[in-house]
């Protein structure tokens, strides 16, 4: 590996080669020594920005539950326009056609690395149990509009959607569900809520 050549944001860097990896190889192949290969940086690289290898996963996991609350945001500021089903439609699309499905795998493959995140993501599963109050935030907004029933039990409808929504993306090998398979479960699920 090249040594003493600047790397520009040596973090982001070590983050997407550890994303391209895990959706390589799976948890297995989440090495210290794949990620600086595939970053094209010396292993020394990520133990200057990191104090060990489960210190960085643990900000991998981290850096990406941000990026929910970065898509919950735009989410809840979407309620009022267009549909309640594209919008779910679309934020489960967007969430599990990302790396989260391979994310959740490492985390529930690695023990150590949950226990880390505890304190982030204290209950639920770190990246679905954020996910889950993303879309719950977003159905309150829609509930508070008037466009999903008053009566409507939101976060059991965010579960709902999010464990449909894990199962129907995960195990399909890189090849998403058809946006109709998605937006079937959508409507399927806030059928009786939001008409």
């Amino acid at each position: 590996m090249p040594t003493g050549v600047a790397m520009r944001d040596a973090r982001q860097q070590l983050f997407d080669a550890a994303e391209r990896v895990l959706l390589r190889g799976g948890p297995n192949a989440l090495t210290s020594r794949a990620v600086t290969e595939e970053a094209g940086c010396a292993k020394g690289v990520l133990h200057r920005h990191f104090a060990d290898f489960d210190t960085f996963l643990a900000e991998l996991v981290r850096d990406r539950v941000g990026r929910i609350g970065r898509q919950s945001d735009i989410l809840r500021e979407s309620a009022g326009t267009g549909t309640v089903a594209d919008h779910l439609t679309g934020a489960l699309t967007d969430l599990f056609g990302s790396v989260a499905v391979a994310i959740v795998g490492l985390v529930t493959f690695r023990d150590e690395l949950r226990a880390r995140l505890r304190g982030t993501t204290p209950g639920g599963i770190p990246v679905l149990a954020e996910a889950t109050s993303m879309i719950a935030s977003y159905l309150s907004a829609e509930r508070t509009l008037g466009r999903v029933a008053a009566d409507a039990d939101v976060d059991t409808l965010a579960l709902t959607l999010i464990g449909t929504g894990h199962l129907l993306f995960a195990g399909r090998e890189g090849v998403p569900p058809e946006p109709e398979e998605v937006r079937k479960v959508v409507t399927t699920v806030i059928a009786a809520v939001a008409p």
